[in-house]
């Protein structure tokens, strides 16, 4: 068995950010959120924002393609930053796509996923927690063990919804395959192992994967599903400032 689970000091360093104290939960909450205008991105990483009745340059902390939620004049909330380090004053955080507030923070699922796990309602008595943790060729999001599992999790944010469906991905994923597939050979070698869909968003019908987009990585999902792989999906209470799991997503093969 592989049993080196190899720890970069980023790694250890995000662990020590994260908490080692396993039974406590919080709300990911966002200070100094504003209201604001989506108007353009002229690339993946900013976009143009009109907010306090003028044109700002945004970070956008999602750089997936987004086209159907970030659409000229979208109400979205900011965070506003200390811009005397960075180039642009603002983080784009969430956006609304007609009435449904849906959390476009790329970084976000990996804590709503470890608030998750401290809760205990899926995994009990969890003794050790490592993320961003090395197997092989991959560097899986979370690693961590109980009293008799050691368990690899792969988590996926997911904010591409369509009549109350969510998908993943909405571009395609070799970095998303090359996961799956060493997640299956996690499970040869004696580890569980789960992918994770982290849906930002609230009241959703059920997930599935996108065929459309990336017919192979459907299809290797359900491959690796087969051969041991959990997958589960978790939504999430959305609001201006705060993002909080709620309630298991029924995912569907069709």
């Amino acid at each position: 068995m592989y049993d080196s689970c190899q720890e970069c000091p980023r790694a250890r360093a995000k662990r020590s950010e994260i908490g080692s104290i396993l039974h406590r939960k919080t709300k990911m909450i966002y200070n100094n959120i504003k209201k604001a205008k989506f108007i353009s991105r002229p690339n993946r990483f900013i976009a143009n924002i009109e907010i306090d009745g003028k044109i700002e340059i945004c970070h956008v902390k999602n750089t997936g393609r987004c086209k159907e939620l970030l659409t000229h004049g979208a109400e979205i909330h900011v965070q506003e930053c200390d811009a005397s380090n960075r180039k642009t004053k603002y983080d784009l955080i969430s956006v609304y796509k007609g009435e449904r507030l849906i959390n476009m923070d790329s970084q976000a699922p990996n804590k709503v996923f470890h608030e998750f796990l401290l809760n205990g309602s899926m995994f009990q008595n969890v003794k050790m927690i490592k993320p961003e943790c090395k197997y092989k060729n991959s560097r899986f999001d979370f690693y961590f063990e109980t009293d008799d599992r050691k368990i690899f999790v792969e988590v996926k944010g997911v904010t591409l919804e369509e009549d109350g469906v969510v998908k993943f991905p909405d571009a395609p994923t070799e970095r998303g395959l090359k996961h799956l597939n060493e997640l299956a050979e996690c499970i040869a070698e004696g580890y569980e192992a789960y992918v994770c869909f982290i849906i930002q968003m609230k009241d959703v019908l059920y997930f599935t994967p996108n065929y459309m987009t990336h017919k192979e990585f459907g299809e290797t999902l359900k491959d690796v599903n087969r051969r041991g792989v959990n997958i589960v999906a978790l939504d999430c209470e959305v609001t201006d400032d705060s993002l909080t799991y709620r309630n298991m997503v029924d995912v569907h093969w069709h």
